[in-house]
């Protein structure tokens, strides 16, 4: 329900509220799991009501879930009015207000700096007289009922402003895990990775679960045509495509996620938990060679198949998977124009850019021309799992295809065998190539070796392209600096893929114009030497890999 409430001083949205009866500590425990999994640094939480009611227990199990640490030393803030937590995910202050004489004496706490950008509980905000008060926030109100058990509370819940679609998003989720039961679950973040969606882990008594939490993505600002970025790259924008794509998969004998129960409005799932295992090992991680292997057979098998543009989401819904089409790998590949050039002090002219998409389009053709099998689109070390208690290619599982679309077979063999985040081996990476040929030519005996060679190497260098762009745009527009250390592996990889001889003239405009990672930023007019400009040569043999040696290491991308 929505209704429209003014609270004086703060100026309002509309007010979300959800009433909530907790019969015992347990149920307390559940809503200080569901309160913390929603909060964001910068979000404030005000906990009123009767004296005695628990406002503090709940703030206290509020704190505890976001520290992950259910014995975690939670003092009442009662005397020293503040205390705050530096914990692993977010900043947390916890106040009591009780004793504060008024609102001057928050200066003396130095509460602005205390509490900017850190997760804030307020107990008795009202004796701020409304200092305290932010347009987003969460308001709980907890109050002992005149009849029931001694442990019973009534609360309920008002969102205000950017909290109020918290709000609906908290009950729909808590919703979800009642209605296919893992109510009583524990709930678990999970660290993600460059995505918006985020993912808990639900730890059932027979059973664990995961809970996917991906809101529908609103369109960004158009680039070309009218068009935002995610419709002409193919993003997912709601979780159908998940769906659709894990049954298609397990349909066909692969270990994608089993799906428990969703809300498909919402962008709400409950999968399958396939475990903690993946296929890397060691300090630090490399890759583990026979999983490796088993990740390339499944894709020599899933590529062998006649796979449909069309698959279902459930009974009369269906979703039907985009083609990587040129515009698609061109918007990708331009990532490296609007965002790695300027952070590495490049600049383009028009000319420049122009010959940049004639260039690739041109290079892209042949791939394009191949008969287009499933594209997962993220196939590399974060998204494989191993499950060794299941037999052949269900060992490895499969995570985040939720992109998927129709194009080249050789852009997930280069996902798997030039990972962003670890380097590979050039040995093993050969290994899987020659795997992945040797299957497919096992399938087919007119599989095209060479096509998928010339292939391997285009789609290396639109991938590398695209992800030095995208993990540049990581670090500038979203304040994630962690992926700049990945740039050095990627450029290894782009200047390999360039080195084939068909990429002679993207291999010089590179040169031309693109400088290494932390390459020393030259004067206007001084061209930076650091692409081998590729000479003809002779027709490559059947292994599917450039045809100039590899540098000694390969790092995933």
């Amino acid at each position: 329900m929505i209704d429209s409430r003014n609270t004086g001083s703060v100026p309002t949205s509309p007010v979300a509220h959800w009433d909530v009866v907790l019969p015992d500590e347990t149920a307390t425990g559940r809503l200080a799991m569901d309160l913390a999994a929603l909060l964001r640094p910068g979000d404030l939480v005000t906990l009123g009501g009767d004296l005695g009611a628990g406002k503090t227990t709940l703030a206290r199990a509020i704190i505890r879930e976001l520290a992950g640490d259910p014995s975690l030393e939670v003092p009442s803030p009662t005397f020293t009015l503040l205390q705050a937590y530096d914990l692993p995910r977010h900043r947390v202050v916890h106040a009591d207000l009780y004793r504060l004489g008024d609102s001057s004496e928050l200066d003396e706490l130095g509460w602005s700096e205390q509490t900017d950008g850190a997760v804030t509980l307020v107990e008795w905000a009202e004796r701020a007289e409304g200092a305290v008060l932010r347009p987003d926030r969460m308001e709980v109100h907890i109050t002992l009922p005149t009849e029931g058990a001694e442990k019973m509370r009534r609360v309920r819940l008002l969102g205000y402003g950017r909290m109020a679609g918290a709000l609906y998003r908290m009950k729909a989720i808590r919703a979800l895990i009642d209605q296919v039961g893992f109510g009583p679950a524990q709930r678990r973040f999970l660290q993600g990775d460059a995505s918006a969606r985020s993912y808990e882990r639900l730890i059932g008594a027979k059973r664990n679960a995961v809970l996917m939490n991906s809101p529908r993505r609103p369109d960004g600002p158009p680039v070309h045509n009218g068009k935002p970025y995610s419709a002409i790259a193919h993003l997912a924008e709601d979780v159908k495509p998940f769906v659709a794509m894990a049954r298609a998969l397990r349909a066909r004998g692969f270990s994608a996620p089993a799906i428990y129960g969703g809300d498909l409005d919402a962008g709400l799932l409950v999968i399958e938990d396939l475990g903690h295992e993946g296929v890397l090992d060691g300090t630090p991680p490399a890759p583990v060679p026979e999983r490796y292997e088993l990740a390339v057979d499944v894709l020599a098998a899933l590529h062998a198949q006649d796979l449909p543009s069309t698959v279902a989401v459930t009974t009369g819904l269906d979703h039907h998977i985009p083609p990587y089409d040129l515009d698609a790998l061109l918007i990708e590949v331009e990532l490296l124009l609007d965002w790695y050039l300027p952070h590495s002090g490049g600049r383009l002219s028009p000319d420049a850019r122009r010959s940049f998409r004639q260039l690739w389009t041109a290079a892209l053709a042949p791939s394009l021309a191949q008969k287009p099998v499933w594209v997962l689109r993220d196939y590399h070390s974060p998204n494989l799992m191993w499950l060794p208690q299941r037999a052949g290619l269900a060992r490895v599982g499969l995570l985040d295809f939720q992109d998927a679309v129709m194009g080249p077979p050789a852009y997930d063999v280069v996902s798997l065998a030039q990972d962003a985040r670890v380097d590979v081996p050039e040995a093993l990476e050969l290994a899987l190539l020659s795997r992945y040929v040797k299957a497919r030519r096992t399938a087919d005996p007119s599989f095209d070796t060479k096509g998928f060679a010339a292939s391997y190497a285009v789609m290396g260098a639109q991938r590398a392209t695209k992800i030095l762009g995208i993990f540049t745009r990581l670090n500038q527009r979203d304040r994630k600096p962690v992926y700049l250390k990945h740039l050095p592996r990627i450029w290894n990889y782009l200047e390999r893929c360039l080195s084939f001889p068909e990429l002679g003239g993207l291999a010089s405009w590179y040169k031309d114009h693109v400088t290494a990672p932390g390459a020393s930023r030259l004067p206007p007019g001084v061209r930076p030497a650091v692409f081998p400009v590729a000479k003809p040569a002779a027709t490559p043999a059947a292994t599917p890999a450039p045809a100039s040696t590899p540098p000694n290491e390969s790092g995933r991308s």
